[in-house]
C-alpha cells in the first residue's frame, strides 16, 4: 500500500462517526475535477503504514472509524491486509470506492471487513469515459453497482455534479442505472485550486434541486452534499 495522506479527524466523512482517513496514492481514473489531483499522479510522498496504524492504535479510544479513501483503494493487492489490521483494532471501516473492482469490494465484504461503501457514479454510461478521464471498462461498474446494493451492506452512491459534463438527461439516466438505491448524494463541486483541469463550475443549487426532485421517483433517499 502507498499511503500518501492522513485526515487525523473527521467528522464529515463518515456520517455519525469520529473517524481518521486514510488517502492512498494513485487511480485508474483521472476525473478532470478531482481535488486529489496529487494524489492520483503519485506526486505525495509516501506515509509508512507504520506511523498509520501507531497513530490509529493510540487513538482507538478516541476514534471509532476509519475511512479509507484515494486515490483508489482497491487498486492494492494488500488492501485486505490493511484493512484487517486496523478493522482488528475495533474501527468500523468505510470503504471509498470508484466501483473498477467489485472483485475486491466482494472480497473486503466476504471477509467482514468494511461496514459501509461509498462509490461514485461519475455520470451516465455514455459519458463514463469523459467523466473519467480515462477508457472505462462498464461490466465492472455495473457489477459493483449490482453487487453493493445485493449484498446487504450499507452504502451510498454520489455524484459530483460539474457544469461542463452533467445535464438533466445524464440525471435521468442515473435514476435507471441505481433505481431502488437506498442513499444518494448530489455532491458541489469545490475547486481546491489542485483539480486536474481548470475553469470547471458547479452546478446551480435551484437546478440541483429539481435534479433531487426527479430522482426521488426512483430512489429512496436522494440528499444533497456542500449545497
Amino acid at each position: 500500500m502507498k499511503i500518501s495522506g492522513l485526515q487525523k479527524l473527521s467528522l464529515v466523512d463518515f456520517d455519525g462517526h469520529m473517524a481518521a482517513t486514510i488517502f492512498v496514492s494513485g487511480c485508474n481514473f483521472a476525473c478532470p475535477f478531482c481535488h486529489n489531483s496529487r494524489l492520483v499522479n503519485g506526486q505525495e510522498e509516501i506515509i509508512p503504514r507504520s506511523e498509520v496504524i501507531e497513530y490509529l492504535e493510540k487513538r482507538k479510544n478516541m476514534l471509532d472509524a476509519v475511512c479509507i479513501s484515494g486515490g483508489e483503494p482497491t487498486l492494492y493487492r494488500d488492501l485486505p491486509d490493511l484493512v484487517r489490521e486496523i478493522k482488528n483494532m475495533g474501527y468500523l471501516i468505510k470503504l471509498d470506492t470508484n466501483g473498477t473492482n467489485p472483485t475486491m469490494i466482494r472480497e473486503l465484504y466476504q471477509a467482514n471487513l468494511i461496514d459501509y461503501i461509498a462509490m461514485d457514479i461519475k455520470n451516465s454510461y455514455e459519458k463514463y469515459p469523459l467523466t473519467a478521464g480515462k477508457c472505462v471498462d462498464l461490466d465492472n461498474i455495473k457489477e459493483s453497482i449490482k453487487y453493493i446494493m445485493s449484498c446487504g451492506i450499507d452504502y451510498e452512491f454520489r455524484t459530483t455534479l460539474i457544469r461542463e459534463l452533467h445535464n438533466f438527461e445524464d440525471i435521468k439516466d442515473i435514476a435507471k442505472i441505481i433505481k431502488s438505491a437506498h442513499k444518494y448524494f448530489l455532491q458541489k463541486f469545490e475547486d481546491s485550486g489542485e483539480c486536474i483541469e481548470s475553469g470547471l463550475n458547479p452546478i446551480p443549487k435551484n437546478e440541483v434541486l429539481e435534479y433531487q426532485k426527479y430522482l426521488e421517483k426512483y430512489i429512496k433517499n436522494v440528499s444533497l452534499r456542500g449545497y
